[in-house]
């Protein structure tokens, strides 16, 4: 135990080793290292295993500059803090988040606004075009088909003029999961990494870390190095992902499409997939996990929020909620079958 609380204050360890020659001090040391090492590439060579053909992939993007460069992030952040590891890693992803993904986020929603308002004009574009292939059609002689052709070519063309004067391309509307995916894997690859000494086992600094993560845990799980056993942070995982897509659906306005209904049931499915696979994995990972599921439900839940979604530059649509909370609150309850029937919206605040 002294052992470990020595590694755990690197300056020290670091100046004792290079100040004094105690034979026997070194011996502990390289000892304990040698024992460090060969468990831990057992334990990785295990998850690697787990993993199946991925090895190579896995390996591949443990090596990576992005991994190597978000390691080196996690590790500045864990040392000028000096707080322990499980609160370098909420930290770290809560900065991570609001530096990436909330921006993206606002402006998704911004583009989202958008695409509604300018939808707002195509009825009446529609009916002048309707009658322009109606006196098109008498004009040149056209058939049914012809007709049906120009008018088809006009209302896309209509349609991508306006997308180009608002710049609101609908691609645009998935732009969170260009900055989210990447930063989820590179975060999640860089603890795992730290977990189990990689890339370079024999690094001393990559030692010390991987001790530090052993005594670096909170309350039921002091070593993150290890599954959490009692499953508390995995369930609670997949109670928050599911919170997180019955939060979206359920502050739907317009009837949910085919395409709608399909997402919310893979995501759901994922929701509960990623529970057993969070009870396989290193504690420091499902912290991290948690930490950003927690802070994408938050994110969700104060952009409800029509003085929030003015004060960021979000243009009020029609379909915006005027009292989100209260009317996500009655939607609950009628889930839970505590009432029986969904009272009316309330009518916006005069």
């Amino acid at each position: 135990m002294l052992l470990l609380q020595a590694a755990c204050r690197r300056p020290q360890i670091l100046a004792a080793c290079s100040k004094y020659g105690n034979l026997r001090a070194s011996t502990t040391i390289v000892n304990w290292q040698e024992r460090r090492q060969a468990s831990t590439e057992v334990a990785a060579a295990t998850h690697l295993t787990n993993t199946g053909g991925l090895i190579g992939y896995w390996q591949t993007l443990s090596n990576s500059t992005p991994v190597a460069y978000m390691q080196e992030a996690l590790t500045q952040i864990h040392d000028y803090s000096g707080l322990p590891w499980w609160a370098s890693i909420v930290l770290s992803t809560f900065l991570f988040r609001s530096v990436v993904t909330l921006p993206l986020t606002i402006y998704q929603h911004k583009i989202t606004a958008r695409i509604e308002k300018i939808a707002l004009e195509m009825p009446a574009i529609v009916e002048e075009l309707k009658r322009e292939a109606a006196r098109a059609k008498q004009k040149f002689k056209w058939s049914d088909k012809q007709t049906a052709v120009v008018y088809r070519r006009s209302i896309k063309k209509q349609w991508q003029n306006l997308i180009v004067r608002d710049n609101c391309h609908p691609m645009k509307t998935v732009i969170v999961l260009w900055g989210q995916i990447p930063l989820w894997i590179f975060q999640s690859v860089a603890l795992r990494n730290l977990v189990y000494l990689l890339p370079d086992p024999t690094s001393l600094q990559a030692q010390i870390i991987a001790t530090e993560m052993t005594v670096g845990g909170f309350g039921w799980i002091p070593n993150l190095t290890v599954v959490d056993s009692s499953y508390i942070l995995p369930v609670a995982m997949g109670l928050i992902n599911l919170a997180i897509v019955e939060v979206q659906s359920m502050t739907r306005t317009r009837p949910a499409t085919r395409l709608q209904n399909i997402a919310n049931n893979v995501f759901r499915g994922l929701s509960v997939l990623m529970v057993p696979v969070a009870c396989t994995v290193p504690s420091a990972l499902v912290v991290y996990w948690v930490s950003s599921s927690s802070f994408g439900l938050a994110q969700n839940l104060l952009l409800l929020s029509p003085e929030v979604r003015r004060a960021v530059g979000i243009p009020k649509t029609a379909s915006e909620l005027e009292q989100p909370y209260d009317q996500l609150w009655l939607k609950i309850q009628k889930r839970a079958r505590l009432l029986d029937e969904a009272p009316a919206d309330k009518p916006a605040a005069k």
